[in-house]
């Protein structure tokens, strides 16, 4: 294993500890060391603030190519702080990379990290780092666990911005399920942070440092259920927004504004999914903080399990269509024994045979040519046999008058005009949900785009926010004559104004936009049929007013209104 990877071991990662998951570790640092090659914390080297002090222990003074039960050889000292030591080492009695925590004997949490070690060990639980070893030996202990060279932290994911939904759906899954299987066994892990927790190649969510992470710092906690469902709530907060949920930078993230205190993730970023964001606030809710709509707070894995499953399913994005490459022939396609020709060289053509100048030949010619004569003589005289016939059923049929009484043969069919495009207009404030526009006119009508519930109405207050809508984008200059809305909410009452602009920004003013056609419903559709011929490319479909409605799992109750179908026709 030449190439290092921090990934994959269990390190003594000293960044940033919540000041809720691990109340007995007092210490923090700024997020994650700049080097982790050797690591080097002094706050946690002077006290961690756990259950028990190191005392006189040091770190055991060894090197690289020290070999431990003269079979694991130390390659390379990832971390040193608080008296013990972890390494990238080699087994080379199986030939594979692992991951060693070295410590000496006679440090006062030596016992403890055994015990929790080995604790670890016996559950065998695919979902977590496996610990491979755990000996106590010549005035050392250490403990050996597995290595995973394909694994990236959730520290590192975070770096480029926060994760993908479905991303962060199957991270709390399967993160929330492994901790609710541990503490049945009556395991905790209490030291949950986002280097803890790694992404394999084939997109499995693996947990390290089970139990053995907090004994290497003398953790402890009187409520560790409690303990673990807020650390995962932190990084699901974390995964959702690319903040801390706290007033404190750690593990490389920003900290929350200090004196707002803990604010919902979609407060903190647009477009955050609302089922996800509440799970985190559940999750988070402890010491006065509570879940922002008043669920009922998850105090452990097992209960934060239960609420994921009664989510509605987020599936994974549609995968993007590649083209083949071009379709080039071979040599051995251009036939069997043949060699290919050479590029650029100018292939002969043979010359083709000569016509039948025999007199068998000239018969057969005059026989086809008379052959001919006679069928298209055939095909005429049907064809003009056809067209009397047309035109006597075509004076016989009535015809029909429109109200001014000019004669019509049929009604001008209706053209539906496809949506390419769209994007939320904000007049003034914040945007609602520009994520989900799409979901307006995906032709499933159970997804739609919402709005947030506001205090007054049903009429907007312009001072305030004078509306909320949509831009679409119908991909070039089109006749607009109707459009049909499905609405989620009905009630007194929703007011929608259609109006033709120029583009898609939101700079250009509704008042410099041409009004195309208005209605105001009381019921979950509204069909408005344009009174003019509109001709544009942009269709604004702005809300003015919004009906009363009730609080649900994603919005509290007020004046709201959520679209789920819109239909242009021309």
């Amino acid at each position: 294993m030449a190439e290092r990877s921090t990934a994959a071991v269990d390190v003594a990662d000293n960044g940033g500890d919540e000041p809720l998951t691990a109340k007995a570790d007092q210490s923090t640092s700024d997020g994650v060391a700049q080097n982790r090659e050797r690591e080097t914390d002094s706050e946690e080297a002077q006290g961690s603030g756990g259950t028990e002090s190191p005392g006189k222990a040091s770190p055991p003074e060894l090197h690289s190519g020290h070999k431990l039960a003269r079979r694991y050889r130390l390659e390379e000292c990832v971390t040193r702080v608080d008296g013990f030591s972890s390494w990238r080492a080699v087994d080379e009695k199986l030939r594979r990379a692992v991951g060693v925590h070295l410590l000496p004997a006679d440090h006062p949490r030596a016992r403890s990290v055994l015990a929790a070690a080995r604790s670890s060990a016996l559950l065998g639980d695919p979902r977590f780092v496996q610990v491979l070893d755990a000996v106590e030996e010549n005035d050392l202990v250490y403990v050996v666990h597995e290595w995973l060279p394909d694994a990236t932290e959730l520290t590192a994911l975070l770096a480029s911005g926060p994760l993908e939904v479905h991303e962060a759906y199957q991270m709390v899954s399967q993160v929330s399920q492994a901790m609710a299987a541990a503490h049945r066994e009556g395991l905790a892990h209490l030291r949950l942070t986002p280097s803890a927790v790694l992404r394999t190649s084939t997109g499995q969510w693996r947990i390290r440092g089970l139990a053995v992470n907090a004994a290497l710092r003398g953790i402890s906690s009187d409520t560790p259920q409690r303990t673990d469902t807020e650390a995962i709530g932190a990084l699901l907060y974390a995964a959702l927004t690319q903040r801390w949920p706290y007033d404190n930078d750690a593990y490389g993230l920003s900290g929350l504004p200090k004196g707002v205190g803990l604010i919902a993730p979609d407060q903190v970023r647009a477009g955050v999914h609302r089922g996800l964001s509440e799970l985190a606030m559940r999750a988070l809710a402890n010491d006065g903080a509570t879940a922002s709509r008043h669920e009922t707070p998850c105090t452990t894995p097992e209960e934060l399990v239960k609420a994921i499953a009664e989510m509605p399913r987020i599936r994974p994005p549609e995968p993007t269509f590649t083209a083949p490459p071009e379709y080039q022939r071979t040599s051995y396609q251009q036939g069997y024994g043949r060699p290919a020709p050479h590029m650029g060289a100018t292939q002969p053509v043979a010359a083709p045979p000569p016509p039948l100048q025999s007199r068998t030949g000239k018969a057969l010619k005059w026989a086809v040519s008379a052959l001919l004569i006679a069928a298209l003589g055939l095909g005429s005289w049907q064809l003009a046999d056809a067209l009397i016939h047309k035109k006597s059923d075509d004076t016989q049929k009535p015809k029909t008058t429109d109200g001014n009484g000019k004669g019509t043969d049929k009604t001008k069919p209706v053209k539906p005009i496809a949506i390419k495009g769209a994007r939320e207009y904000v007049a003034k404030g914040d945007a609602q949900a520009p994520g989900d526009v799409g979901k307006t006119y995906d032709g499933d009508s159970s997804t739609y785009w919402r709005s947030k519930s506001f205090v007054d109405g049903p009429k907007m207050k312009p001072a305030f926010k004078p509306g909320v809508g949509i831009v679409y984008d119908l991909g070039s200059q089109q006749t607009v004559t109707a459009a049909s809305i499905g609405l989620r909410y009905p009630g007194d009452h929703t007011t929608i104004t259609l109006y033709g602009t120029d583009s898609m920004d939101s700079s250009t003013s509704v008042d410099s936009m041409t009004k195309i056609g208005t209605i105001t419903t009381s019921g979950t559709s509204a069909k408005i049929t344009v009174n003019q011929k509109a001709k544009t490319q942009y269709v604004l479909l702005w809300i003015t007013a919004m009906p009363y409605a009730s609080g649900d799992q994603y919005s509290g109750a007020g004046y709201k209104q959520a679209i789920t179908d819109v239909k242009f026709t021309g």
